[in-house]
């Protein structure tokens, strides 16, 4: 509710506020969070429902989830109120101590999500396909969230400056190649100029959605799946969308721009589409055998 409240008050904000913050209103990140996080602590807060004999476990899971969540997004808040940036921000005392302090906290709900997926691979769901897409895609957000660690180290530009004698007042950046602030994409301001590992990081952490939403289509059908095709299509799924979560790092980190990949990037996304409908022509055939 808070940040579904926070999302609503953010976007008022982009209709109302002129600011830009590094080429994009100044309030656009604060709705993105808000809305991303908000999805995100309601999606594990169900999860947390197919856990048994762990309530204290799942209380701490909740509140500490709940509080992360809530600072980070204030974090942003309090920057876009200032009119500065929150991530990578080192340039004064107060915001270098934020900067670790949001590290820390989103250290803590990686945690409670890692922690989740060791109860839920513990604990008996039923169906199984469904069981699967619910670990497999809290597994796949955790990678999504590691790959975000790209982000936070300094830049080649950043330590040659560093190594001039200019210090380091930012520290990492969303984009490969080009500096942070040029073209991007509509809403989600992903870079068109250069690599940006938000692409991936998005794909990956929003995995928890999608598989948990193919997991419960599996249980309505189609009938002529029995148990073992339908937790085979979940494992067919999740590995196409951590080889996306893949080769979009792999983009990113060439300097290039998600909306122009070279040939490389299009073969490799090519061989995993193939691979994937393989995969699932195998598994439609095989139950088509054994009806």
């Amino acid at each position: 509710m808070l940040l579904g409240l926070g999302c609503l008050a953010a976007l008022v904000g982009v209709a109302v506020d002129p600011r830009d913050i590094t080429g994009q209103p100044a309030w656009a990140k604060p709705a993105r969070f808000s809305f991303s996080f908000g999805l995100y602590a309601l999606t594990l807060l169900w999860l947390l429902t197919f856990v048994r004999g762990h309530a204290r476990l799942v209380r701490l899971i909740s509140w500490a989830t709940a509080a992360g969540v809530v600072l980070e997004v204030a974090w942003v808040f309090r920057a876009a109120a200032a009119g500065t940036t929150s991530h990578f921000n080192l340039t004064t005392p107060t915001a270098s101590t934020l900067t670790f302090a949001a590290l820390a906290v989103i250290s803590l709900v990686t945690a409670m999500a890692l922690l989740t997926a060791a109860l839920l691979l513990r604990q008996h769901v039923e169906p199984p396909a469904l069981a699967w897409a619910l670990r497999l895609g809290l597994l796949l957000s955790l990678v999504g969230m590691a790959v975000a660690a790209l982000m936070v180290t300094p830049t080649p530009a950043q330590k040659a400056a560093a190594d001039l004698g200019a210090g380091m007042p930012v520290v990492g950046a969303h984009t490969v190649g080009p500096p942070d602030g040029g073209p991007g994409m509509a809403v989600t301001n992903f870079s068109t100029a250069g690599g940006d590992v938000r692409v991936a990081h998005f794909v990956g952490v929003h995995a928890l959605q999608a598989l948990a939403l193919l997991g419960l289509l599996l249980t309505r059908g189609p009938r002529r799946l029995d148990q073992r095709h339908r937790t085979a299509l979940v494992w067919i799924a999740a590995a196409a969308w951590l080889g996306l979560t893949l080769v979009l790092t792999w983009q990113a980190r060439r300097a290039q721009p998600f909306t122009d990949p070279d040939a490389a990037t299009v073969v490799a996304l090519a061989v995993l589409a193939a691979a994937t409908a393989i995969a699932v022509g195998a598994v439609f055939r095989h139950a088509r055998t054994t009806r």
